[in-house]
């Protein structure tokens, strides 16, 4: 089964405007949450897909912008949590009249192929976006309106997602999950009166479109020439916001639930020096390039020097990409490999090392090794966010425990310094401060109850499922993982 963590797009046009190339530079501007593949759909024509990144694809905009030229359509970037990648998972995905874009996880995938004659798949070219929009495709023939469908398919699915949907009768719809666990927002190109439904709000930026509000959990937008109207399909309660978004996975310049993405990570930083206040290091250097924010916020806070210690070579065939989400092991070893020392602002120096997370930890072991070999005297690791222990079944790809460095040298250890001192000791440091929950939570500005934090706590109340660890495979409504 093939999980998926993405970016979506969804467009409408009523002032009659050609939004394919609105699509592809909102595609864009969201690469950072998909390297894998991209693709866009516009009605009654089969979607547009390619592998690779979308700029990949810039000698074929013109044609693209010409063929596919419509008021209307959706959009895609794709980071598999599971699973290969390839161009038959590349979405948007067509089933009937129904296209479809989702970011997420639906971890009852399997089950939830039963009820759409789950036989006539199989496991490579399943994916848990295609059996949604079987299944949704299904309900559609009996009760044929989206919110009733929307409201039928909430309850068989355990999972989180974003969708955006689009028909070959000219509509768009968008609904997010009543946790909210990933983020979409509602923007508005005003010149051209056209609606913009994104992952986050840097797509919007990208197109001079201003942001109007966050979707909330729960909530099923509809736009088609009639105009734009809003609908709940799930009343929600309280909302489990991924935590990793705002300390990784979001761009900086967005604001996602109301909060700027920088600021929170420069907070976050100020709250880990109050909680690490190391002021015996002699400078304070960012792994490049989201925990940049919060090691110039721990600096500032401290009132240690900030320095660029650690560049990525751009020049590389991956330098400009991100390691984590890439889905192979050599791919990440080179685009880390290609993160250099500057030896002028670590020799001779207590370095304290800002990162954003330690997940496996072969990363910050090659970060390691390299700082030393620049000659620094001492380093500390400040990580943003807590260890990451446990699997997350919510999009992001921390697939077993036993890929998760934390897991793998603590085991069931709740003490932070202990489980610091032990990471410390695989990776090369001299220390690791981890952060917790709480002080997160207060960077964040959001109250922890608020938040997701189930790959660190081990609880996943927020996703109602109780996993068993001990293997893969998912049974009814229990999951099970390596």
């Amino acid at each position: 089964m093939v999980h998926e963590n993405c970016g979506v797009v969804g467009i409408f046009s009523l002032g009659g405007e050609n939004i394919v190339p609105y699509l592809i530079d909102c595609l864009r501007s969201l690469q950072h949450r998909g390297q894998e593949s991209w693709g866009i759909a516009v009605p009654k024509k089969l979607p547009f897909k390619k592998t690779g990144l979308v700029s990949g694809s810039a000698n074929e905009f013109d044609k693209l912008i010409t063929k596919f030229s419509s008021n209307i359509g959706i959009g895609h970037v794709r980071y598999s949590t599971f699973g290969s990648s390839s161009l038959e998972n590349a979405q948007p995905l067509k089933v009937k009249d129904l296209c479809i874009a989702h970011n997420g996880t639906i971890t009852n995938a399997e089950q939830l192929s039963t009820m759409v004659g789950g036989c006539t798949f199989t496991p490579q070219n399943m994916t848990d976006t295609l059996v949604a929009a079987q299944r949704l495709v299904s309900i559609l023939k009996k009760k044929d309106d989206m919110k009733a469908a929307m409201a039928i398919l909430k309850n068989e699915m355990v999972g989180s997602y974003c969708f955006t949907f689009l028909t070959d009768s000219n509509t768009i719809y968008a609904a997010r999950d009543p946790k909210g666990f990933r983020p979409l927002v509602l923007g508005l190109h005003k010149d051209t009166d056209t609606y913009i439904i994104a992952s986050e709000s840097c797509a919007l930026s990208t197109v001079g479109a201003i942001l109007l509000r966050d979707i909330e959990p729960g909530e099923l937008i509809r736009i088609d020439k009639n105009g734009f109207k809003s609908e709940r399909f799930s009343e929600s309660g309280n909302h489990a916001h991924c935590a990793f978004e705002f300390t990784y996975f979001a761009h900086p310049s967005s604001i996602m639930e109301g909060i700027n993405i920088y600021l929170a990570r420069k907070k976050i930083g100020e709250y880990l020096a109050l909680k690490f206040p190391i002021d015996d290091a002699d400078v304070v250097i960012p792994v490049p390039d989201s925990s940049r924010p919060a090691a110039l916020g721990y600096a500032l806070k401290l009132g240690l020097p900030f320095e660029e210690g650690l560049l990525k070579d751009r020049y590389s065939k991956k330098g400009s990409m991100r390691s984590f989400i890439e889905p192979l092991v050599k791919d990440r070893k080179e685009i880390n490999q290609n993160i250099m020392p500057i030896r002028e602002m670590i020799e001779n120096r207590h370095v304290i090392i800002v990162d954003d997370s330690i997940v496996r930890g072969t990363s910050s072991k090659a970060i390691i090794e390299s700082v030393k070999q620049a000659g620094a005297k001492k380093i500390s690791m400040v990580v943003t966010y807590p260890p990451i222990r446990y699997p997350c079944y919510a999009g992001i790809d921390f697939p077993s425990q036993e890929e998760l460095i934390a897991f793998q040298v603590a085991k069931s250890e709740v003490d932070l310094d202990i489980i610091g001192n032990k990471v410390a000791r695989f990776i090369g440091a001299d220390e690791v401060c981890y952060n917790d929950n709480v002080n997160l939570a207060k960077g964040i500005g959001l109250k922890k109850s608020e938040l997701c934090f189930s790959c660190s706590s081990g609880d996943y109340t927020p996703l109602g499922i109780k996993p068993d660890f001990g293997s893969r495979y998912q049974i009814n409504d229990k999951i099970f993982v390596d």
